[in-house]
């Protein structure tokens, strides 16, 4: 039996916050302005990718710093951190310190994997370490009890003049139980809900059945359902869902070609599983909010949650963002049954 949509509870969006090389402040710059757009829109959340050695946000954390001296509602979270980076012990201090400056705004979400290209980058990151460096779920437990307030160290007390503390200071007490996972299959999905963490689910996930039929909105959906039965808040875990959409209500005729163009091209990748990871594609939907509220009631997983965390292309320009932004809050989140404030 199809379920029955769920009301849209948190409109969010997601940005690689892209930038030229000869000018990277200028592209930090434009996405701290449309997070602050975000903001004033009334968007319950902005995400931030990661992307190391490449001209995108290298350092999340860091423009979570910044945007959260410039907003004071607006959900901050990370889509995600990879831990092959990251030592769990400072990601946690880094985590909890704009946590608080945030005032508890912040929702970190990460996956595990060997970093992207490790041969290459091994000697700079691992020089001694990286034949033995673990990069399995292992990591995010660590991190999960670094920031749950887990003992980090076997002392504490006052040594001189200095006091010390064996669990990660600051301590956010909110900030555990608003990590989030980010997952492709249902392995990922099954351990976030047995570990109490949310689930990010987003335009890609991988088809591990090789017999298929190879649904993209099906195999998330499993993903979803495979969670929520392993989490010990059941259908209440939440689950946020990160599909491209670009509404084209206020769009000029320029923008409007340039956006299906867009989508045009990466369409043929949508049509079967992806490379030796096998990975599943979702079209990105281009229209008016009215019809893309209506693929969007029709996709089997989106029925299931009622968080999103809508992708911003990542080649588009800082005016089409605004454009982008200002249809969802105004027209395609109330169609799809979201109030600002709500």
């Amino acid at each position: 039996m199809p379920s029955t949509p769920r009301p849209l509870r948190k409109l969010g969006f997601l940005t690689i916050g892209l930038f030229d090389e000869a000018d990277p402040r200028r592209g930090h710059e434009s996405t701290l302005e449309i997070i602050e757009l975000g903001e004033r829109l009334g968007f319950d959340s902005a995400w931030l990718r990661h992307r190391h050695l490449q001209y995108g946000i290298s350092s999340p954390v860091a423009v979570m710093a910044a945007a959260s001296q410039r907003t004071s509602r607006i959900e901050l979270g990370t889509a995600v951190i990879p831990l092959g980076w990251e030592n769990p012990l400072r990601l946690a201090e880094d985590l909890a310190t704009v946590d608080i400056l945030s005032g508890g705004r912040v929702n970190p979400g990460v996956s595990v994997g060997p970093p992207m290209h490790f041969d290459e980058v091994k000697g700079a990151l691992y020089p001694d370490t990286a034949d033995v460096e673990d990069f399995s779920y292992e990591r995010v437990r660590r991190l999960l009890d670094l920031v749950r307030g887990e003992p980090a160290s076997d002392f504490s007390g006052v040594q001189g003049f200095e006091v010390f503390s064996d669990r990660v200071q600051p301590h956010s007490p909110g900030l555990g139980r608003r990590l989030w996972y980010g997952g492709g299959s249902l392995g990922s999905a099954r351990w976030a809900g047995e570990h109490g963490m949310n689930f990010l689910t987003s335009s890609v996930v991988k088809a591990e059945d090789r017999e298929g039929p190879y649904d993209f909105a099906e195999i998330q959906l499993s993903h979803i359902r495979a969670f929520r039965e392993a989490h010990p808040d059941g259908a209440e875990a939440r689950v946020s869902q990160g599909l491209v959409v670009i509404p084209t209500d206020s769009a000029s005729p320029e923008q409007r070609a340039r956006y299906e163009e867009y989508a045009a091209r990466r369409t043929p990748r949508t049509a079967s599983p992806q490379g030796p990871a096998r990975l599943m594609f979702a079209p990105d939907i281009v229209g008016t909010s009215e019809e893309i509220a209506e693929r969007l009631h029709a996709h089997a997983a989106f029925r299931e949650v009622d968080e999103v965390a809508f992708a911003l292309p990542f080649t588009f320009e800082h005016e089409d963002y605004v454009q982008i932004l200002t249809d969802m809050a105004a027209k395609l989140g109330p169609a799809l049954g979201w109030r600002p404030g709500a």
